[in-house]
């Protein structure tokens, strides 16, 4: 089931809020957690035997290495048996057939393999288990003594297909008391709101342009429409992830609770490492805390440094997709950011900021050319074309879809900053009374809603890209 679907705007939310509710505060986790399931099975109804499965084992482990945790050798040990588990659960459906492919065309071998569907949000709940495991073990959580306390922690619907990942350490108390208010519905409600025009006008509006290029040959394309499609798809990407994001912390504050900002307009960085502080900040953050810093962080020597950075960034990119493309990806950035950091990254410092977003900018453009790309080769076609090696400089395709298609464009700039929500603020706030001003806010956010819901009515089928990760 899709936040964006009519199924989940007009039956689902409202009946699964009406109903928690209405029941006393005892019962909401619980009222809660049937919808998470019914939600999940909604869309993956085998996969959430196994999502029910990794509860379970999770919750065991939890409670194992709470038990042991005078002897810090068993508690290590069960420590690794439970993080072996959830990667090994992990890498069956989500390597398994990327592995035996890389096999298959390396050595002459023929192993037979059948691909698996991927379940639905199965990096997120993976990772969000590991990130319980790790807190109960160093001591930041308590194991979590009711099974149905942490079986809403992992099947959260409201972020459960797509994160944000939401560290145990940080939702633990809200799990046993959480404050809710008018207000806060309120304010969930704008963050879901604009989440929801996020996608369904900007998102699949952008990426429908990004579709028509990305399907003619990458060797086809002039310099103006190469641009265009990877223009395109950083803007596709962003509103479609950071909408789902805003989705998921409004329908957060809707029950009560309180998950940390995904993003904080990356577009507008002035570096690569300023960049990924603002980009998918909490997986970011899951690297950050329980890979790079276990590992020796920068806390070590400069080799072991830049071999902490290959390895976090390595592993980022694997998690994004079983796929060589996505492996390039992930140590393009793990290349640049050890650049930036100890040969270039004082000299950009230097350099004007309209300068400093222009490079920031070609780099991140750069990268998402490898994430969208089915292969390397395509790739390097692609940013070949890019640097003039396609169709010339200009085409009539990207000419028109240029002329046609510019009001996009500097919406989309505008709402991939900051200047786009002080627009909106700065009229709603032009009348001086408060009432005025409510009625103005209302008008506007009521609008938003029915506009990206007609978006939604006359458009097609377009679920979030991150679900495929």
């Amino acid at each position: 089931m899709l936040f964006s679907s009519i199924t989940f705007l007009f039956m689902f939310l409202p009946i699964v809020l009406a109903v928690y509710y209405l029941v006393p505060y005892k019962a909401k986790n619980i009222v809660l957690l049937i919808a998470s399931l019914f939600f999940y099975a909604w869309g993956e109804p085998v996969y959430v035997i196994l999502m029910i499965l990794s509860i379970v084992f999770n919750y065991f482990c939890g409670r194992d290495i709470k038990a042991k945790e005078e002897d810090p050798r068993r508690a290590k040990h069960a420590v690794i048996f439970a993080i072996t588990g959830n990667l090994l659960i992990l890498g069956f459906f989500k390597y398994y057939g990327f592995l035996i492919e890389t096999v298959n065309s390396i050595l002459p071998t023929d192993i037979p393999y059948r691909e698996l569907a991927l379940p639905v949000g199965i990096s997120f709940y993976t990772f969000q288990a590991i990130s319980y495991i790790m807190d109960v073990y160093w001591k930041r959580a308590k194991a979590q003594k009711n099974i149905l306390y942490f079986a809403l922690y992992i099947s959260m619907f409201p972020q459960l297909i797509a994160g944000p990942i939401v560290r145990y350490a940080d939702i633990e108390e809200q799990l046993i008391k959480r404050k809710m208010s008018a207000s806060k519905i309120g304010t969930g409600a704008i963050y879901f709101i604009i989440g929801l025009a996020k996608k369904a006008v900007l998102a699949n509006t952008v990426g429908a342009v990004f579709e028509e290029i990305a399907e003619m040959p990458a060797g086809n394309l002039s310099i103006l429409t190469a641009w265009l499609g990877v223009f395109s798809y950083a803007f596709q990407i962003y509103f479609d992830f950071s909408g789902y994001s805003d989705m998921a912390v409004g329908l957060g504050k809707m029950f009560g609770f309180d998950f940390k900002k995904n993003f904080d307009y990356p577009y507008v960085s002035k570096s690569v490492t300023e960049f990924w502080r603002r980009w998918h900040i909490s997986l970011s953050t899951w690297f950050r805390e329980y890979v790079y810093i276990p590992l020796g962080g920068n806390q070590c020597s400069v080799s072991r440094n830049i071999f902490n950075l290959m390895v976090v960034w390595t592993l980022t990119g694997m998690w994004h997709g079983a796929a060589w493309n996505f492996v390039a990806w992930g140590v393009y950035y793990g290349v640049i950011l050890v650049l930036e950091k100890y040969v270039w990254g004082a000299m950009v410092d230097q350099l004007p900021d309209p300068v400093r977003h222009i490079y920031t900018g070609i780099i991140v453009l750069v990268g998402w050319v490898f994430f969208f790309s089915p292969s390397l080769g395509y790739a390097m076609r692609y940013l070949l074309a890019m640097i003039g090696g396609g169709a010339g400089i200009v085409d009539a395709t990207g000419a028109f879809l240029l002329f046609t298609h510019w009001l996009l464009y500097l919406l989309a700039v505008l709402g991939s900053s900051s200047l786009g929500m002080k627009l909106i603020k700065t009229v709603i706030r032009a009348p001086r009374n408060q009432y005025v001003q409510l009625v103005l806010a209302s008008v506007i956010f009521i609008g938003m809603f029915l506009v990206s819901t007609a978006f939604l009515v006359t458009g097609t089928f377009n679920p979030f890209l991150y679900f495929r990760f």
